[in-house]
Parts: C-alpha cells; structure tokens; sequence
C-alpha cells in the first residue's frame, strides 16, 4: 500500500530529545486528505491514488472541479445512465485546492476515505518533495556560488560579473556556446525531493509531522510527504 500524504509547510523549530540533545525539525500541517480517484491498470494504465487537501470554496471552483469530487446533474450523465454507463464513484466532499497523486497499489483504500497522520505513525523515515523558494532573475554568483572577480588591480566595475563566457577560438570549441554553460538566470522554483528524513513525531490532535531536518520551500508552500523507498 502507498503511504502518503498531503501537507503545508508551517515552519521550523527545535525539541529535545531523552539524552537532552536539540533536534531541528520543520513542522508539517499534513491532512487530512480525501482520495478523490483510485487508478488501476486496468482502466488507467497504471496504480495510484489521487489525494485531495484543503477545501476549495464551491463559489471559486470550476464545474469540472465540482464533477470531479461530486456527482452533478447534467443531460450528458442522464443520458450515460439510460444507456447503462456505470459512473465512476465520487469522493462526496467539497471541491479540493490541492490535488497530487501517489503512484503504487492502494491496497484497502476507497473513494471517499480520508487520510490522516495515522497513516505514517509506524513510519521511520519520509521523502519530502515540495517547490524551493523562487529568488526571481538573478547573477551567476548568487545562482551558482560563484567568488566574483577581483575589487582592484585593473577590475573596474565588473566585480560581480561572470567573466568570458565564448569559447577560445574558432578551432577550439566551434566558437560557440556549449549548452550548460552557467549563466545568470531564473533560481529556484524547482521541484524538489529530500530523501530519507527521520520522522521524529506524528501529532495526531493536531495533525502535525515532525521531520528532522529542511524541507524544500518557504512557509506555507505544498508539501506531499511519502514513505521512503531508499534502502540503508
């Protein structure tokens, strides 16, 4: 079965462990969840559950949104009903903001079951993927850690520039840029999987994870938190 759930990023902070040692861990908000869809293959083409968080206002929801999480009365789904069309089950819940899939069997999971931290409350360790913090247009050095050229001895003005990008000459290299060559450009905003984080507390009151270490993304940002697969 998948283990999995969908979460928010509230922020970081310490506790204590028995011996007395500090232990960084960032807080989740995590659940609940409602599965909206369950995928087989033999309909889909491959296994995955297809989880929902956080309610959507009806008012600000499309009507496919609304149709996805709950039936809807239309000429299109009585006349699919007359002609003897089975319609998919619907979760019957409020339409949903966020919407991700985990990929794998779904074992005793239906449509319209919700999903809490229980369901990681045996689980050791987690990969987190979230969205790093987008930092906007920025300068090879702050995207890509490079020191800069020197502040004297002939540097004018272009301390913090890259320096020659080009290629030697025209019979070394083509006389071109090589693709990969890192340049100033768009930083973070990246899709990001943190593997293998120790799972120190699970809240269950309040629907919290405790993850040691950083979680990719700033405060607030969707974070969809699985069981790990990596061995050792």
């Amino acid at each position: 079965m998948t283990k999995g759930i969908l979460g928010r990023k509230v922020g970081m902070t310490q506790i204590f462990d028995e011996a007395g040692k500090a232990v960084p861990v960032t807080v989740v908000e995590a659940g609940p969840c409602r599965v909206l869809q369950v995928k087989t293959k033999e309909r889909d083409g491959y296994e995955a559950v297809q989880l929902g968080f956080l309610d959507k206002p009806r008012r600000l929801a499309s009507r496919s949104e609304r149709g996805h999480v709950a039936p809807l009365s239309s000429k299109r789904s009585k006349k699919l009903a007359a002609a003897g069309v089975q319609i998919p089950d619907k979760a019957n819940c409020e339409p949903k903001r966020h919407v991700r899939e985990l990929r794998g069997p779904a074992g005793d999971l239906a449509v319209g079951a919700e999903i809490t931290v229980e369901v990681l409350a045996e689980v050791k360790a987690v990969d987190v993927t979230g969205l790093t913090k987008g930092r906007g247009f920025t300068g090879a050095m702050k995207r890509h850690n490079f020191s800069g050229q020197r502040a004297t001895h002939g540097v004018k003005k272009v301390h913090r520039h890259m320096g020659g990008t080009g290629a030697l000459a025209a019979n070394r290299g083509g006389g071109r840029m090589k693709k990969g060559k890192k340049m100033p450009g768009r930083y973070g905003n990246e899709r990001v999987t943190i593997r293998n984080m120790p799972l120190v507390k699970v809240d269950k009151e309040n629907h919290l994870l405790l993850i040691n270490g950083a979680v990719p993304g700033p405060q607030g940002t969707l974070v969809l938190v699985r069981e790990t697969n990596k061995v050792g």
